[in-house]
């Protein structure tokens, strides 16, 4: 009896102590698991601070910097974003001012500050989308036309990584920083082109080709050879403008100068009022194109180095050959002309600079200080337009030459950084020159119809040219203002006395009160 009764009490402790045990290492196992994921939470964290400290955002939120982002590639691109905005604010405005005569200066310059600034509004309502959407709005089977002319300035699309093109090609930047590098580009192409219509073209008239002109010429040559559009699924490139920019300002410039008619017959030459305004928009230029040409892999790369580099030695190659082209023409090197190749130089190494070597990189600025040298003064006069600097020459020319040369020179050790596989005619691929041309005739045809077309429509609603007395007095019958004060003691008294009879009649009509007190 006394056996029977302790086995239930015996089986009675065990199965407390087993009950006891599994509550204990399920307490055990559970706040194991607590700490474990505690303590990975923590090495996250760690982790994250850590990145943060690196990338020196530590005191910006999370979402401040995602995994996509390289601060390091979105610093440059801001950076050279402004370098490219100076070449035109106030870069190309004091080159222009300073190569047009004292009574243009103001003109001058206030067609390139509005340029800028006009490019910029339609560039968010619908540039940018129409030159670098995603997906393609127009497409001919695989080949891209036109991206979307749609405004881009919502928030979250601004924060997102960059996407563009039709094949929706990505950045490791913020679309907001994309969509300004790409803006200066677009802005300073109408800029230049204003070089082939100083002096004479009626400011109204400007104002209201600049925007329509970047819709429909700038935006769709830029997406067929910038974003991967069918100029480029062809296999043509563009580095960094020579085509996009240049070949489009300076055929815009020659169709606008045919559209708007020549200069009055005693103005049609040039003279370069200021030669320190000159050299000092040129040096902004200059030194301004390695954003220019820098900023064009999209970030801080190895092939970024190699374009600054190019671009500089290109430069001043083509410089000294134009300096020594003048020597041997007009006996004199001009401070003018040494501007003048600098600029044809940066030109033409635009579409080739992270393509070619330096060596070749030389050859392109010979060829850039000797042939569009040969343009301006041998073959424009023989057109009869009126093409006040030269922007045909400097720009068009030097464009294509540039274009052309890079499919020829294309050297695949250094173009494994940035397009591997593309290779130029003297590395045995000749296709590569073939469709340069094609597409230096793409844009050149393209270009000039619809700039010569869209001036001729606009004429129809308002005057292209400023009428001949305006343009007799220059900037005061234009602005109501003057570069040099004593220029205001060379206008006419009629001029003086007719702004002073405007002034009263504005401020009566301002305060009619004012008028019956004093009558």
């Amino acid at each position: 009896m006394i056996i029977q009764k302790a086995f239930p009490q015996t089986n009675l402790k065990l199965t407390l102590i087993l009950i006891s045990f599994s509550i204990l290492l399920i307490l055990s196992l559970h706040s194991y698991a607590q700490s474990s994921s505690n303590i990975t939470a923590e090495i996250q964290s760690l982790n994250q601070s850590i990145l943060a400290l690196e990338n020196h955002t530590a005191d910006y939120p999370s979402a401040a910097v995602p995994s996509w982002l390289d601060t390091g590639s979105n610093a440059w691109m801001l950076t050279a974003a402004t370098f490219v905005g100076l070449q035109s604010v106030p870069g190309v405005a004091l080159y222009y001012a300073g190569l047009s005569k004292k009574k243009y200066a103001v003109n001058s310059a206030l067609m390139v500050f509005y340029a800028f600034a006009a490019v910029l509004i339609v560039w968010m309502i619908a540039g940018y989308n129409a030159g670098f959407g995603y997906p393609a709005a127009i497409s001919i089977g695989k080949y891209g036309i036109l991206g979307y002319p749609l405004p881009a300035w919502l928030g979250h699309y601004e924060a997102s990584q960059t996407i563009y093109g039709p094949s929706g090609s990505p950045l490791d930047i913020p679309t907001s920083t994309y969509i300004f590098f790409q803006f200066v580009f677009a802005a300073i192409t109408p800029v230049l082109l204003a070089g082939g219509v100083l002096e004479r073209m009626n400011f109204k008239a400007w104002m209201i080709f600049v925007p329509f002109w970047s819709l429909l010429v700038y935006s769709p040559v830029a997406y067929w050879l910038f974003a991967g559009g069918w100029l480029n699924q062809l296999g043509a490139v563009d580095f960094s403008g020579g085509y996009v920019i240049h070949v489009d300002a300076g055929v815009g410039a020659l169709a606008a100068a045919l559209a708007v008619g020549p200069r009055l017959a005693s103005e049609r030459k040039l003279e370069a009022h200021s030669l320190p305004l000159v050299l000092a928009g040129a040096g902004l230029i200059w030194l301004g194109w390695d954003g220019f040409n820098g900023g064009d892999p999209g970030g801080a790369t190895i092939d970024a180095a190699i374009a600054v580099l190019n671009t500089n030695i290109a430069t001043a190659a083509s410089a000294i050959t134009w300096m020594l082209m003048d020597m041997a023409f007009f006996k004199k090197p001009t401070l003018v002309g040494a501007t003048s190749g600098a600029i044809t130089g940066l030109v033409a190494i635009t579409p080739a600079a992270g393509y070619v070597n330096g060596w070749e990189a030389i050859l392109i600025g010979i060829a850039s200080g000797s042939i569009p040298w040969i343009s301006l003064y041998k073959f424009e006069p023989r057109l009869k337009v009126d093409d006040t600097l030269g922007v045909f020459s400097t720009h068009g020319i030097a464009g294509i030459v540039g274009g052309l040369l890079t499919g020829v020179f294309a050297d695949p050790a250094v173009t494994k950084y940035i397009d591997p596989g593309l290779t130029g005619a003297l590395y045995g691929n000749w296709y590569q020159l073939g469709i340069q041309a094609l597409a230096a005739a793409v844009v050149f045809i393209y270009d000039f119809a619809i700039t010569f077309g869209l001036l001729k429509l606009i004429g129809l609603f308002i005057p292209l040219q400023a009428p001949p007395d305006t343009l007799a007095i220059g900037d005061y019958a234009m602005h109501g203002e003057v570069a040099y004060s004593e220029l205001l003691a060379t206008l006419p008294e009629s001029v003086v006395k007719k702004e002073e009879v405007t002034e009263e009649t504005t401020e009566e009509e301002k305060d009619p009160k004012e008028k019956g007190k004093k009558s």
